[in-house]
């Protein structure tokens, strides 16, 4: 992984923190993460006229990836479901790297470097133990919730290698990348009319501001990182793409006050050691 291309997935982890951090949606998080997907593919509809059309053999891996993003939103009604999915997630997140790491060994053939291999280790446990705040809840995970985790988690993985291997074959990632939002837009609205009805749209419709503003961040911290997936592995662009919550815990500390704890020095030592791993490897 080049310095350019590092530099700029971690820009885009930061992107990823920032949107979350400053704004706030008076939604759930399905309803949220299914606005934030309509900005982004209304982001992309734009864009559209001034990129190329994917050839035949791009568009399996971009309707397997809304397959996959759908599968996730499904997974995340569950984890709603089985308990407090703050819990959950975390646990999604912190393994969805790993899974990548082994998926692209299979998928695209790629095996990553010992020193690569240790970061994408040690950035998934520092995740884990951050968004945890030092596994305090850890053994209040039943069965259930630890099922849905696991599920979003491969959801993760298998969307992130889809778009990884398409956007390598696409003639650009941007082509790609337009297309996908655009196809995910319309997945995400069917999945929400599905799940929450039709009375859900004139809800979102109230937020189409935010829904704008989110949509066009994340969609641009996602297209960097499909881009970087083209010129690095996939499993290590997208382990350090979770330095995000590193971002996002320095703006809770240094912007709104909350206390560093031992367990998030921990925490940061940790994904720090895997940044600098990733970067040597």
């Amino acid at each position: 992984m080049t310095l350019f291309v590092f530099l700029a997935v971690l820009a885009a982890a930061a992107m990823h923190a920032i949107w979350n951090a400053l704004v706030k949606v008076h939604l759930d998080r399905f309803l949220s993460i299914t606005l934030m997907t309509l900005g982004m593919g209304a982001a992309a509809l734009v864009a559209l006229p001034f990129v190329e059309v994917p050839q035949a053999q791009v568009w399996p891996y971009i309707i397997a990836s809304v397959i996959f993003h759908m599968g996730y939103r499904t997974f995340l009604i569950g984890a709603y479901k089985a308990g407090d999915f703050a819990q959950t997630y975390p646990l999604a997140r912190g393994t969805a790297p790993l899974l990548t790491a082994l998926g692209g060994i299979v998928v695209v053939a790629e095996l990553p470097a010992p020193l690569a291999i240790l970061g994408i280790v040690l950035l998934s446990a520092g995740t884990l133990v951050l968004s945890f705040r030092g596994g305090a809840h850890l053994e209040r995970l039943n069965l259930r919730a630890v099922g849905f985790a696991l599920g979003t988690s491969i959801f993760i993985a298998s969307y992130t290698l889809s778009d990884g291997s398409g956007a390598r074959l696409a003639a650009t990632a941007s082509s790609y990348a337009a297309w996908l939002f655009v196809c995910d837009a319309l997945g995400a609205l069917v999945l929400c009319v599905i799940f929450r009805g039709p009375q859900a749209l004139p809800v979102l419709a109230r937020d189409w501001k935010a829904g704008a503003y989110t949509g066009v961040l994340s969609g641009a911290a996602y297209w960097i990182v499909m881009w970087a997936m083209t010129k690095a592995p996939i499993a290590s662009v997208a382990s350090l793409r979770e330095t995000s919550i590193l971002f996002a815990m320095m703006i809770s500390v240094f912007a709104l006050g909350e206390k560093m704890t031992a367990w998030r020095g921990a925490a940061v030592l940790s994904i720090v050691a895997g940044v600098v791993a990733l970067r040597l490897g």
